[in-house]
């Protein structure tokens, strides 16, 4: 493990130095481990243990959309794809990569396959940490742990395929074996991690929930939406609102964040913005951070997760999903921004 100096604060964290693929196959090498779910995180963390050499199956219900995925992307019925029930038989690891509300709904059936020794992998904090919502309590004679990529399976994927890796962090609830930091730092490094952070059950899905509905999707998505909204109030073209909210931030100024950090970019961009940069995010921080504060309240209260878990598990939820979803779609800040990508070089035909 190494010490790094986070702003003054120290941390230790696992990088593949560390721990390098050839002591997560050792560690692995007579596990299987059954991805259980082919949706969001199932089929980028799959594949990259697959191709990592790990011994791994995929769990899902045949003729099933996810089940034609997993076939499509490389995985044999019978071989490394059965049915869910099949899956939990086979595997002495239990990667539980369902939605929240799917493993409530499954839970019955997965604990009856936690047989002792095995352990059950998550990437989410949510079932463990709000139990009394869930029901999800496993038994006492399994490892349970997490690791939670900080970013979506797709981008664990396209990164692994890059050569690159995805942070993640990692946590242990239940140690029974006595090899469970080992199990899950190999996972780690196995699904395509760059370096691992440790955390716990009740951090990781407070800091993710708040994540989600705070810069990583909500607030990013309120205040792309008021800028817009006021910058088209005052005649400015869809083009010209959309290029200055969202285009220059996604395609020119954020993946120089991403390399250089933010202090690197005030450094070196114009004086006059600079200037504006200056006097103006504190005002956004002061007038932002009461909400956050708010929202932080309503994640660890367990209110945001029991209003997951009562949307979610309604019979109409797609639907009313769906028309969420097509509001968003068919406003006209990302109608432009449909426009705006459709003219970018590389999409347009020569």
């Amino acid at each position: 493990m190494a010490t790094i100096n986070f702003g003054g604060v120290e941390e230790t964290v696992v990088t593949r130095e560390e721990f390098p693929l050839s002591k997560a196959r050792e560690v692995l090498s007579e596990e299987v481990v059954a991805v259980i779910g082919y949706g969001v995180q199932g089929p980028g963390q799959a594949l990259n243990q697959k191709d990592n050499g790990i011994r791994v199956i995929v769990g899902q219900r045949k003729n099933s959309k996810t089940w034609d995925k997993a076939v499509a992307d490389g995985f044999i019925p019978g071989e490394d794809l059965f049915e869910i029930e099949e899956a939990l038989q086979r595997g002495s690891i239990i990667c539980y990569l369902l939605s929240d509300a799917a493993q409530i709904e499954l839970w019955p059936q997965v604990k009856k396959h936690l047989t002792p020794g095995k352990a059950l992998y998550f990437s989410h904090g949510f079932g463990i940490t709000f139990n009394e919502q869930t029901g999800i309590v496993p038994p006492k004679d399994v490892d349970v742990f997490l690791v939670a990529p900080k970013g979506s399976g797709t981008s664990l994927r396209r990164m692994f395929l890059q050569g690159r890796g995805l942070n993640s962090s990692y946590a242990i609830y239940q140690d029974a074996t006595g090899r469970a930091k080992e199990r899950v730092l190999a996972l780690g490094i196995a699904v395509g991690s760059g370096y691992l952070f440790q955390t716990d059950f009740r951090k990781e899905v407070f800091s993710d929930l708040t994540g989600e509905r705070g810069t990583l999707m909500g607030a990013i998505q309120g205040i792309f939406a008021a800028q817009y909204e006021v910058l088209r109030a005052n005649g400015h073209s869809p083009s010209e609102a959309f290029n200055e909210t969202v285009e220059e931030l996604t395609q020119s100024l954020m993946p120089l964040v991403a390399e250089n950090g933010m202090d690197w970019m005030y450094a070196n961009c114009s004086t006059t913005a600079q200037r504006g940069a200056l006097d103006w995010w504190k005002k956004f921080r002061d007038v932002s951070k009461p909400l956050f504060e708010e929202l932080y309240r309503s994640v660890s209260s367990g209110e945001e997760s029991q209003r997951s878990i009562d949307s979610n598990s309604q019979e109409d939820y797609r639907e009313k999903l769906n028309q969420e979803l097509k509001e968003l779609e068919q406003s006209e800040m990302w109608q432009a921004g449909k426009a705006v990508r459709g003219l970018r070089p590389e999409n347009q035909e020569v």
